[in-house]
């Protein structure tokens, strides 16, 4: 466990801020969810909890940039529905309680360096989706501007999608967003 301590910490922080959002999760959460020593909180992040939250929207943002390379090459439409396939099966496995640990950092932080890395993370995977589309032949600002709307509708359709408990809004959204993809 030592050697791999913080790991589990900050991939517990990663699902407990998107089940909980940032005032919801606290380091006895984090501690309770890893299993980590108590002393290992202190030892990892001695900067206290935002360094533990930015550890973990990091984990969170990577990950998802790293999906996206299994549509790599791929027409822009499958790229729009693998996005939407892999925010959908967060919501379905959750059962609805589960949404984006970055977007959960975004709304409920008073900290500048948290959102300066949450508008890096959604830059990223703005800019990921846009060169997906773009290799799939569609124009650079048509591209850029279809992954900002992919990721803003997709976004907000998850935050609805919990708050009404229903998956309706998501696959409007879903449709609406596949409908606009060439």
């Amino acid at each position: 466990m030592p050697g791999n301590a913080r790991q589990k910490m900050v991939e517990s922080a990663a699902v407990l801020l998107a089940m909980r959002g940032l005032d919801g999760t606290s380091f006895n959460d984090v501690l309770t969810r890893s299993g980590a020593p108590r002393g290992s909180i202190y030892h990892h992040f001695p900067e206290g909890k935002d360094q533990l939250v930015d550890a973990a929207i990091g984990l969170a943002g990577e990950r998802a940039l790293r999906i996206l390379d299994a549509v790599d090459g791929r027409p822009p439409r499958e790229v729009t529905t693998f996005f939407l396939d892999v925010w959908r099966a967060v919501l379905d496995r959750s059962g609805l309680r589960a949404g984006c640990a970055v977007l959960a950092v975004t709304v409920a932080t008073d900290s500048d360096e948290l959102l300066d890395h949450t508008a890096a993370i959604f830059r990223a995977w703005r800019a990921r989706l846009a060169e997906l589309y773009i290799v799939g032949g569609v124009a650079s600002d048509a591209a850029a501007r279809l992954a900002a709307t992919v990721v803003a509708a997709t976004e907000g359709a998850v935050v609805v999608s919990r708050a009404e408990r229903s998956m309706d809004a998501f696959e409007l959204v879903a449709a609406q967003l596949l409908e606009i993809t060439p």
